[in-house]
């Protein structure tokens, strides 16, 4: 399973990518939304996993770019954000994200949060997965 994470924080990318590459996952990583865009047309992406306050391309844009796709709408994205208001939330959640972290969270709520989403896609869950 290949995964994208998308941060403007180098540490965060880093970090998040060692923890996820060490639970067996592909990693594949960018700075921000447009670069997302460039690395989901040329990758095989299985799930996103988003920052939403970035330059260029944020990912509540990011999120509705995906969603408006015919080939990418049904990618999963998990966001991951230090946006704790609940309008955030419902503006991420109505822009099509599958859920929502607020950090600082653990890599371990990441990945729990992965196998919830894959266990929801291979069992016939519903939501936009």
């Amino acid at each position: 399973m290949k995964l994208l994470i998308v941060d403007d924080d180098k540490t965060t990318r880093k970090l998040l990518s060692l923890y996820l590459k060490g639970k067996g996952y592909e990693v594949v990583m960018a700075e921000n939304g447009l670069e997302a865009l460039e690395k989901l047309g040329t990758e095989s992406i299985n799930l996103v996993v988003s920052d939403m306050n970035m330059p260029y391309m944020d990912g509540i844009e990011l999120t509705k770019t995906l969603r408006a796709d015919v080939n990418l709408k049904n990618i999963p994205i998990i966001m991951v954000t230090t946006e704790a208001d609940d309008d955030e939330k419902k503006k991420a959640f109505d822009a099509g994200v599958d859920d929502y972290l607020v950090k600082p969270t653990n890599a371990d709520a990441i990945s729990e949060s992965i196998k919830r989403i894959i266990k929801k896609i291979f069992m016939g869950g519903e939501g936009n997965v």
